[in-house]
């Protein structure tokens, strides 16, 4: 065990392990408010997003920056073969006496894909309770967490590593452009929206490779875990999924389509959102209208959207970027006598999306006056939303 230790941790011998990696200052930031308390912070989303640098990163910053003890942080991936007969307190006791840490020391302990192990809220609760530890955990399942993380209730909080914005796919493109340059950047902005922010993809331009992460997903987080034989049917159903993005989805539809009942459909929507392959949003209003009115979607990514149907709205890829990019303020669609507003935050901050030169129609234009809000915007820029998002 102690060579695969040694593996995993190259700073304890002095070692540069970050190299090839590109800080995502957003991330970061987010883990170090987060970082001083004693919470369990677990990191989610999608597969292959960044979770695993994001956390090499930071762990570079608390050897650089913070002059945290290197022999003091332990970094372990518990999807590894050779540690599956190992439970996570065994391996922490291991790596105290590898590095001869006494009980009631710091500790600084970074699991990749928690949920490999089982149990493992049982353990990271005595983790918690019983060592005097910082504990950070990854995992790329949402319903795996959500179903074993009650022990930790008030001992946790939750990050999510969502694809690059546009700002992001330009710094991985290394793409900078001066202010001369600046009648460019619509044309960037159309090469980010078809390509997203999954950044592999970004940096390489492979569609084999979005193909194969989406083929991973359904086969390895939602077949496999969950049971379900006719793989076939789930890629049916995603990719009636990426077809509907940006609109309002009747699961009793697509049961009809695929001749599944509905509660298999409504089933395998609840997975592909644990998957984080896709957001739903709510209606707003009152708790009937938010339960019997159809969820609308987007994709996780628009690079993984754009492989599975054609790129036929520009305007559509926007909005969906737009929701990402406000995803964290809870936004939910505004539905009235036929009329729709695309977001109204959790905060009353009402937001309808035109891309470029877009108009709202004359009764789109009343309903959005008539509506109390805390403030009102029409984003029609990459530049309006970072402006709106920093007020």
């Amino acid at each position: 065990m102690e060579k695969i230790f040694y593996r995993y941790n190259p700073w304890w011998e002095g070692k540069n392990f970050t190299n090839d990696l590109i800080k995502r200052d957003g991330v970061l930031n987010l883990l170090s408010e987060n970082y001083n308390n004693k919470q369990v912070i677990f990191i989610t989303g999608l597969r292959r997003i960044g979770k695993t640098t994001s956390i090499k990163l930071f762990i570079e910053h608390l050897i650089t920056k913070k002059k945290i003890d290197k022999n003091r942080i332990l970094y372990i991936s518990l999807d590894n073969y050779m540690l599956k007969n190992n439970n996570i307190l065994e391996i922490v006791e291991k790596f105290m006496q590898i590095k001869n840490i006494k009980f009631g020391e710091k500790l600084h302990l970074f699991f990749d894909e928690i949920t490999y192990k089982p149990d493992f809220e049982i353990q990271l609760k005595n983790l918690y309770d019983n060592y005097n530890a910082k504990i950070v955990a990854s995992s790329s399942s949402a319903s795996m967490l959500k179903n074993r993380k009650d022990l930790l209730t008030g001992r946790n909080i939750v990050i999510e590593v969502l694809p690059l914005d546009f700002q992001e796919f330009l710094l991985f493109k290394k793409i900078k452009i001066s202010k001369a340059d600046s009648h460019l950047v619509p044309n960037y902005f159309h090469e980010f929206l078809k390509t997203g922010g999954i950044p592999e993809y970004v940096l390489t331009n492979d569609i084999e490779y979005i193909n194969n992460l989406v083929d991973n997903i359904i086969h390895k987080d939602i077949a496999a875990l969950n049971n379900i034989r006719n793989v076939g049917i789930l890629k049916d159903y995603f990719l009636l999924l990426m077809e509907r993005s940006g609109k309002q989805l009747s699961i009793n539809k697509i049961s009809n389509i695929l001749k599944i009942s509905p509660d298999t459909s409504r089933r395998y929507f609840d997975l592909f959102c644990d998957a984080f392959l896709i957001y739903p949003v709510t209606r707003y209003g009152k708790t009937n209208e938010k339960l019997l009115s159809p969820k609308k979607i987007y994709s996780a990514d628009l690079g993984i959207r754009n492989l599975f149907t054609e790129i036929r709205d520009f305007g559509s890829l926007f909005e969906n970027y737009i929701y990402l990019k406000i995803k964290h303020l809870q936004p939910r669609y505004y539905y009235e006598n036929g009329i729709e507003i695309d977001f109204f935050t959790n905060d009353k901050q009402l937001i309808e999306v035109k891309y470029h030169d877009k108009k709202l129609n004359d009764k789109q234009k009343l309903l959005f006056d008539k509506i109390e809000a805390k403030t009102k915007q029409i984003i029609r820029t990459d530049y309006d939303i970072n402006n709106f998002l920093s007020l």
